[in-house]
């Protein structure tokens, strides 16, 4: 039970949700950036943000940011190449999927990708936003899924991302075609490893979530 320090800001998902409908990545920036600085006021190490698609946003906080952020897309990248994958398949918010914050990621790592068609991103962003948001779990979204999942399989993926929080809810090793990487779980284990790693150099240390959806 001896874990690190956690703490947590937020500001509500409407506030998002605002600036991303309206293409305001500028606005999603600012809104990370007043996390991060009210959490450095606290004595936070380092951020984290648990969900993929406000990353397209980072670049706008990063440079102004008061900490170090660890990267979700970036972890993933990493996990990807340690397990010896070559190409993934994508998926996770429309928003997210026809941005660049997977691609450059896995790209850097020698790593191929394979996004949804246009048809699955508005269908997978639907079942996100009107289903598993409201803990709504249907079978016919896992069977769903797995098609789209199963179509870039036979496009040569190997794993695939599942690149939303809420994908886990209904997806993972046991049902889909391909392994998958949990992007939220795998970004809690890095954090707990660089807390660790904080806490071998300076005490106390503390994990912070710099901003959620």
């Amino acid at each position: 039970h001896d874990h690190p320090e956690i703490s947590m800001h937020t500001h509500p998902l409407a506030e998002y949700m605002k600036c991303i409908d309206r293409g305001d990545w500028r606005g999603v920036g600012e809104l990370m950036l007043s996390s991060a600085n009210k959490l450095a006021k606290i004595g936070a190490d380092f951020l984290i943000c648990p969900d993929n698609t406000v990353q397209q946003a980072l670049p706008y906080a990063e440079p102004r940011s008061p900490l170090p952020w660890l990267h979700i897309a970036e972890v993933v990248a990493s996990q990807a190449a340690e397990r010896r994958f070559r190409r993934l398949a994508l998926t996770g918010t429309r928003y997210l999927v026809q941005s660049e914050v997977y691609p450059e990621k896995l790209t850097a790592h020698g790593l191929e990708f394979v996004r949804p068609n246009a048809r699955e991103r508005e269908e997978i962003n639907r079942i996100i936003f009107d289903e598993l948001v409201y803990g709504v779990f249907k079978p016919e979204a896992v069977a769903y899924f797995q098609r789209v999942i199963g179509r870039m399989k036979d496009k040569g993926c190997d794993a695939v991302v599942l690149g939303c929080t809420e994908i886990p809810l209904i997806m993972n090793d046991s049902n889909s075609p391909l392994p998958t990487l949990d992007s939220t779980r795998l970004l809690a284990r890095a954090a707990l490893r660089r807390a660790v790693q904080c806490a071998a150099e300076t005490a106390p240390y503390r994990t912070i979530s710099g901003s959620a959806m």
